[in-house]
This record gives C-alpha cells, sequence and structure tokens, in this order.
C-alpha cells in the first residue's frame, strides 16, 4: 500500500498530540529536556499568533510533523516598525527525521505565508538546513539580533524575504515575540502531564 503525506491546518483536537510530538522531537537537543511544548501550547492563545499558518504534517493518518508563525516587527533604525513573520518551533517526530519531511513542511508552510501577502520571515536555526529553503543572515540584509552584543556570533539568526525587496531600504532591530519567553517553573509543571522522559545533558547542547 503507498504511503502518503498531507499538510493542513492544526485543529483543536489536534493540540495534545502536537505537543507531545514537539516534546519528543525536541527533548534533550538544546538543554536537557526541553521546553518547546510549552511554548506551542501558550503561544496559540498569544494575540501575535497566526492561525492561518499553523500547520501539522500526516503520514498515513498520524501526525509526523508541525510548524507555525508569529507576527513580529523589525524597529527601524528610522523609527519606523516593519511587519515580519518569525516561524517555529518546527518539529518532525525523531524517526521521520533527516528524511525530507521537515523540508517539505517548510517550503509548503513559506508558500502559505507568501500567499497571504506576508514581506519576510526572520528567526533562530541553522543555515546548513534552513539555507535549502532560500534562508541567509539576517546580517546580509542589515537586521541585528536584539539585545545580542556587537560583534558577538549572529550566525544563528537568519531571514528570507518573501516579497522580494521588502527589506531592500530596511536596517534595525527584530523583535523576539514575547510568548516565546516562559518561566522555567511553568515549563516543569506543564511537563508533569506528560509520560516521565529522562532529562540528559548531552554535547552540543546550548543551554544548560
Amino acid at each position: 500500500m503507498r504511503s502518503t503525506t498531507l499538510i493542513r491546518r492544526e485543529k483543536k483536537e489536534d493540540f495534545r498530540t502536537v505537543e507531545n510530538l514537539v516534546r519528543e522531537s525536541f527533548w534533550n537537543v538544546y538543554r536537557p529536556g526541553c521546553s518547546e511544548h510549552y511554548v506551542i501550547h501558550v503561544l496559540r492563545d498569544d494575540p501575535a499568533f497566526v492561525p492561518e499558518l499553523d500547520f501539522v504534517m500526516e503520514k498515513d493518518g498520524r501526525i509526523i510533523g508541525q510548524n507555525m508563525f508569529m507576527r513580529t516587527v523589525i524597529e527601524a533604525d528610522d523609527g519606523t516598525c516593519v511587519p515580519v513573520l518569525t516561524m517555529g518551533p518546527i518539529g518532525i517526530a525523531p524517526e521521520y527525521k533527516r528524511q525530507g519531511y521537515g523540508k517539505k513542511l517548510l517550503d509548503y508552510s513559506l508558500e502559505q505565508a507568501t500567499a497571504l501577502g506576508n514581506g519576510a520571515v526572520l528567526f533562530e536555526g541553522n543555515i546548513l538546513f534552513y539555507g535549502k529553503s532560500g534562508f541567509g543572515y539576517a546580517r546580509k540584509f542589515g537586521i541585528r539580533y536584539h539585545d545580542l552584543p556587537e560583534g558577538a556570533d549572529d550566525s544563528f539568526f537568519l531571514c528570507r524575504e518573501l516579497i522580494p525587496g521588502y527589506l531592500k531600504e530596511v536596517t534595525g532591530v527584530y523583535q523576539t515575540p514575547q510568548g516565546y519567553y516562559v518561566d522555567d517553573a511553568d515549563v516543569e509543571a506543564f511537563d508533569r502531564e506528560f509520560p516521565p522522559k529522562e532529562k540528559l545533558k548531552l554535547p552540543g547542547q546550548i543551554f544548560g
């Protein structure tokens, strides 16, 4: 029987399944345990959340991936605010990683964001993966990451114009939506609603 994949909007009845998927996808990746499943939980109620760009990927009827977008701004050096999107966390079930599903979901998401008239997407990610979908270093667009000291490594900060030339005359500071900042105690309380998993400190983790 031929395997089928489908990308669709997330539904309310998907919420806990998606949160568990994200938990499995990010567990012990960037820190012992993870916070991304709680981040998604709270972002859905954030005013900056874009429900039209909240996607899940199904394979043979099972949810194996998700991506979501938030509205934010670049505080331009000329005093204006330039509307942009940020994205993620984007998660794929561990057993389906590095098989092309993440790029397929990402590219579809970006097509839909473009179709809605959005001008650019900025977020934190790995250029080796996201570069394949048209992202480049945000510094090349003249955009700086908030609170990052001058001269610090900004190679994690990526940008893709959805409308060609949208950021041509723009220089300024990107602002991460406040909804992404969550309290560790709240994460711990939320995580207790899920099956226990061992937190491990592993090489390559960014946060202790």
